[in-house]
């Protein structure tokens, strides 16, 4: 059965407004200072709610208009098919970088995340 056959009270609702827990992932991206990053596991804490994977997910549907590439993996590789991106952002921002060894695939740097981590601390915009 075809979303048109059914009736209008069993059609399901479409909005342009986003899930809360998605704006609340969003919002914390937005907070992440330039050349600082956070792992989709820090962003959960943060919320305290989710978990990586949910704030991976939002980033993966939502993300697109936001800082997306401050929203990374724990070790520090970055995002597979948007690396090149990513890297652009990084070098502009000033994101403390390990160059890749030479046996690396494609050679690309990972994040040096003990430098680049930002535990929320400093400008945080007032969370507390």
């Amino acid at each position: 059965m075809s979303e048109q056959s059914l009736p209008d009270d069993a059609r399901p609702e479409y909005t342009d407004a986003l899930p809360e827990y998605a704006e609340r992932v969003l919002e914390v991206a937005e907070l992440i200072p330039p050349g600082r990053v956070m792992t989709y596991g820090d962003v959960a804490e943060w919320l305290q709610e989710g978990g990586p994977r949910q704030v991976g997910r939002v980033m993966a549907l939502y993300g697109g208009a936001a800082p997306w590439w401050r929203v990374v993996r724990a070790d520090g590789v970055l995002l597979p098919d948007h690396e090149l991106r990513a890297l652009n952002h990084y070098r502009a921002e000033g994101t403390p970088l390990k160059e890749a060894s030479r046996a690396a695939e494609g050679h690309v740097p990972r994040l040096d995340m003990r430098r680049a981590r930002w535990d929320g601390g400093e400008d945080a915009g007032g969370h507390t």
